[in-house]
């Protein structure tokens, strides 16, 4: 563990993992920082919290005079590497990381690291479930990272023989130098290039996580996507792969075999779960699954605690959640699909008539794939937020194939969900997947989903 005492430390970012950074470096004696944006009066319930603490607040800017007399710079997820500070900070030599990286160096406890483009909030849910079947008191299992909590705040409290859950996006990962001792990589797909150089530097990113493993560790690969798999030949230790179907090798994998999940390794086969007890629609969420299950045979958890983390699991909040059936028509909570190819994903769960609402933020996604999908699977598109137009243009012209009916553009998100009470008939599913970020008009996609609850139990 790195000793902080009286280091002049900067944190850029006064969100949920900036705050927990802070608390963390307050309680290790350091002189912290925090820098943001954002005004006083737009943060003023965080500045709340830190009331009667040493913090020193910059705001409204990211002056890189705030380096002069820094000792390490911290950013949060959201904070693109490429801003000038981070790019001053280098160039000063000044050491830059963020929550995850610090959090790695001080756990004692082991560590399951989950990163892929889609579907590590639902697998990291699902192992977790898994971990606190398995995990007996006094042992604890804890989950957060990229989502729920930031764990570098309860570091502290983790026992040696605790396990922890941590998802980690490629924002995190492309700043680290130490990897879970148990790793999965879901799947890779185009996402986030606005923010990363191109699909090269993105994948890059992604790697890190088993990046720095040794052989003692374990690697867990989708073997039925391209650039997951892709990366076997840079496991150092254990490799385990997991999909539909089984795959040549003698590497250890999991798959679906008569309705069973199994584990197969050295002609042994292990059944794992029964796959009745799995409720989430879509073969990308049965997928998740087989990751989760691949995950617990790593660490040869009971089959009784993997069937636990299943057993009664309908998804997690934002993900594809039905909110409600009002006169017949089902509202779909899809807020966390930020990318094309989730909302592409959330289509195919669906065999009832769909209207879609679509909008946000564009990160400069390729959407060809998902508007060829729409003309096959839904009636009625409503587009709201800056994409807007991108998306319309991609999409084209109803009725002139498939069974689009309509393609409409609201003003907000408020006025779509409108729209879509006009449209909508009993036994249609509307459903917010959005294919964008919210950050044009919403804090996070979690306000977005809340929104969309709000206004739907409003009906």
């Amino acid at each position: 563990m790195k000793d902080y005492r009286g280091k002049r430390i900067v944190i850029i970012g006064a969100a949920r993992q900036g705050t927990a950074l802070a608390r963390y470096m307050l309680g290790q004696g350091a002189l912290v920082t925090l820098n943001d944006r954002q005004s006083a009066e737009q943060l003023k319930s965080v500045m709340d919290s830190f009331a009667g603490q040493p913090v020193k607040w910059v705001l409204g800017d990211h002056p890189t005079s705030l380096l002069d007399h820094a000792d390490l710079l911290f950013i949060s997820g959201g904070v693109p590497i490429n801003l000038p500070i981070v790019q001053a900070a280098r160039e000063r030599k000044i050491p830059v990381s963020n929550d995850s990286q610090v959090f790695m160096e001080s756990v004692k406890a082991p560590v399951v690291g989950i990163t892929g483009s889609a579907g590590k909030t639902t697998t990291t849910t699902l192992f977790g479930r898994m971990a606190e079947a398995e995990v007996q008191a006094p042992r604890k299992a804890w989950t957060g990272g990229n989502i729920g909590r930031p764990l570098v705040e309860y570091v502290a409290e983790i026992g040696a023989d605790d396990l922890v859950v941590q998802e980690l996006s490629s924002f995190q990962l492309e700043l680290m130098t130490i990897s879970p001792c148990v790793a999965a990589i879901l799947n890779i797909t185009p996402n986030h290039l606005d923010r990363h150089m191109d699909m090269a530097d993105y994948i890059r990113a992604k790697s890190r996580i088993i990046a720095f493993q040794n052989a003692g560790d374990t690697a867990v690969l989708n073997h039925e996507d391209r650039e997951s798999w892709n990366l076997r030949s840079q496991v150092r230790g254990k490799l385990i792969s997991f999909g539909l179907e089984p795959i040549a090798g003698g590497h250890a994998q999991v798959f679906v075999k008569q309705d069973q999940v199994v584990a197969s390794s050295g002609g042994t086969i292990t059944p794992l779960l029964d796959t009745s007890l799995v409720l989430l629609r879509g073969t990308h969420n049965l997928r998740n699954v087989l990751a989760a299950c691949a995950l617990a045979y790593a660490l040869d958890f009971k089959p009784t605690s993997i069937a636990a983390g299943v057993k009664g699991f309908t998804g997690v909040k934002h993900r594809e959640q039905l909110v409600r059936v009002v006169n017949g028509v089902s509202w779909i909570n899809d807020s966390i699909a930020t990318a094309p190819e989730r909302t592409l994903a959330a289509l195919k769960a669906f065999k009832e008539p769909i209207v879609l609402l679509l909008g946000g933020r564009d990160k400069n996604l390729p959407w060809d794939e998902l508007a060829a999908e729409i003309h096959r699977r839904v009636d009625h598109v409503v587009l709201f937020g800056e994409a807007a137009d991108k998306i319309a243009r991609a999409i084209g012209k109803p009725g002139a194939t498939g069974r689009l009916a309509s393609v409409k553009k609201a003003t907000s998100l408020t006025d779509a969900l409108e729209e879509a009470r006009r449209v909508a008939r009993s036994g249609d599913v509307v459903l917010l997947s959005p294919g964008c970020t919210s950050y044009d008009a919403f804090k996070d996609f979690e306000e977005r989903g809340e929104t969309f609850i709000d206004w739907v139990n409003a009906l």
